[in-house]
């Protein structure tokens, strides 16, 4: 019997060393995932490459925690999974990322090249057509059928990605093709141009024009100037002109929330949406005036509108406009630059004192809410507002605090809240915060979640307990899915499939070895506070029914709202966005 102890496996480099070098090359530090079958060779590589794997438990968390990543770090956020359903595990998250233009180089796998073409050949995981079912969802569609073309299809993608606007991208991979060996060198680099669309001059000169002549000028600011880093050109530019700034809900922490020429993020508000319509030239910056930007396209502008927007396809989409098809970062600067040599003209002199009509919006504001009984709910979110760091990041799932934190939420920096408000989908507060966190270790994390929502994303406590990272969730426990409720008592005089049984969420966080604490509205301050403040991750649950503040876009023209004698104590009117 030999006593000589076997050789070490020798490796040989194959398609997925090509994978990790590539990414590697590219910038990439940290990628998600999880791994099947056929990705195997990836996976593999992994453990020889520098790159930081976390791993998720389903592959729809690990998407939603590489957009949060994404954008944080306004970078790419590699995603790996494996065919069949691993791959279509990805698709909600993706949606989300297209929503929000999120930089998600998802890399899955295929099965081998003799089963490709359509044929039923009866692999595992097989699909007809996979790259087919990305192609509607993603920004651009990547295939790969030999190892040598790996560097330059992960790069192509890895640009695609990052072009204004981000979003998401789909690359496949064989199976055979990731464990074939590489008969390549190492890659040593790979030479990326990301583009950025240029506003041409003509546009912003008229642009300018328009601006500096308008007696009420009006800046609407959307996601697009939060993810070009274009807050001091924002700023430097209202200033300039003397001109109101409203943020989107995707556009939050562009302008700061106390600034005098705040008007914050009432795009649900009737008293918003008529003063947007009476500006005299409303700039619209990095955003397509959607369904929420809109108050459910009841916006009607009653002066000139300048819409720059990176997205060719939102250009213009809802309203008539000088269109500037450009990202928000290039055309403001352009519009400072070009406001400044104007100097002489009136800029922002008119017939309004900005500052005092923006104080006067913003108490209307405030008096209609404070007329609905609806002192719970600001209290809540003023604690959650007191215990989070100003430097913390939040992420919000679809749950009706959420909804109050679209509008009436100071973020206290940009970059800084991150929603699904952009797709919908339930489930993305926890795992894009644990995204959050794995981007900047350093800062507490919060995320905030309904006990429906939260339920999609349970298996995650393993993953922050695993990696230690300090994410603190809020679950706010209503016994089902709130807002659906609301809206299906109000459209059918009582609501079906919105009642859930669920667990007990401290006790559950705490079977994973994560503390957890049961709070109340007069406790949530100092429980959050406590819980940020700690290392690793916490849960804090808070049993409240929530209210939502009553919608303006079915009332009449005039933006009167319903009188709240019209209504029950208890009545939610439908508010035109859903849970999913």
């Amino acid at each position: 019997m030999s006593t000589t102890p076997p050789a070490p496996h020798q490796h040989r480099r194959t398609g997925g060393d090509l994978v990790v070098e590539s990414l590697a090359a590219l910038g990439a530090e940290t990628v998600f995932g999880l791994p099947g079958q056929h990705a195997l060779g990836v996976f593999d590589a992994l453990r020889r490459s520098a790159l930081r794997y976390v791993g998720l438990r389903v592959e729809n968390n690990a998407g939603f925690a590489a957009d949060a990543y994404a954008r944080t770090t306004r970078g790419v956020a590699p995603l790996l999974v494996s065919t069949g359903p691993g791959a279509l595990m990805t698709l909600a998250a993706l949606q989300e990322a297209a929503a929000g233009s999120a930089a998600v180089l998802a890399i899955g796998s295929q099965v081998p090249r003799a089963g490709l073409g359509g044929g039923r050949h009866g692999y595992l995981h097989e699909l007809t057509d996979q790259s087919a079912v990305f192609r509607g969802v993603v920004k651009s569609v990547h295939t790969v059928r030999t190892a040598a073309q790996i560097p330059s299809a992960v790069a192509a993608a890895w640009e695609s990605a990052l072009s204004v606007p981000h979003g998401p991208v789909w690359l496949e991979i064989p199976q055979d093709v990731l464990l074939a060996p590489a008969d390549v060198p190492p890659v040593a680099g790979l030479p990326v141009r990301p583009k950025a669309a240029a506003p041409r001059p003509e546009v912003i000169a008229e642009a300018a024009e328009r601006l500096t002549r308008a007696r009420r000028p009006v800046i609407l600011a959307g996601g697009g100037v939060v993810r070009a880093g274009a807050e001091a050109e924002l700023l430097a530019l209202a200033e300039l002109l003397g001109a109101p700034v409203a943020s989107t809900f995707g556009g939050k922490g562009a302008f700061p929330w106390e600034h005098p020429l705040s008007l914050r993020s009432w795009m649900e508000d009737r008293y918003t949406t008529d003063f947007l319509e009476d500006a005299d030239t409303l700039l619209v910056v990095g955003s397509g005036l959607g369904e929420l930007s809109s108050n459910y396209h009841t916006f009607r502008p009653r002066g000139g509108v300048v819409q720059v927007e990176a997205d060719l396809g939102k250009l213009e989409a809802n309203h008539a406009a000088l269109g500037i098809h450009a990202d928000a970062g290039l055309a403001l600067r352009a519009l400072v630059d070009a406001v400044r040599e104007r100097q002489g003209q009136a800029c922002g002199a008119g017939e309004w004192q900005a500052e005092d009509a923006v104080a006067g919006l913003l108490a209307r504001v405030q008096e209609r809410i404070d007329g609905q009984r609806l002192g719970l709910e600001q209290r809540v979110l003023a604690a959650v507002r007191d215990a989070l760091p100003d430097d913390a990041v939040s992420c919000w799932d679809m749950t009706i605090l959420a909804y109050w934190a679209w509008s009436a939420f100071d973020p206290r920096r940009t970059n800084a809240l991150h929603s699904a408000q952009g797709a919908g989908g339930l489930g993305y507060g926890f795992p894009a915060a644990l995204g959050a966190a794995v981007a900047d270790p350093a800062r507490p994390v919060l995320a905030v979640s309904g006990d429906g929502g939260a339920m999609y994303s349970v298996a995650e406590l393993a993953t922050a307990r695993q990696y230690d990272l300090p994410v603190t969730w809020l679950i706010v426990d209503d016994g089902g899915y709130g807002i659906l409720r609301a809206y299906m008592t109000d459209a059918f005089g009582e609501a079906t499939a919105t009642e859930l049984a669920r667990p007990d969420f401290v006790a559950l966080a705490e079977s994973f070895g994560v503390p957890a604490v049961r709070t109340s509205p007069e406790r949530l301050r100092t429980d959050l506070a406590a819980a940020l403040a700690a290392p690793g991750p916490r849960v804090v649950v808070l049993p409240a029914r929530l209210r939502m503040f009553a919608p303006t876009h079915l009332t009449p023209a005039s933006g009167t709202p319903t009188p709240l004698t019209e209504r029950s104590p208890d009545a939610e009117e439908p508010r035109g966005t859903t849970e999913r």
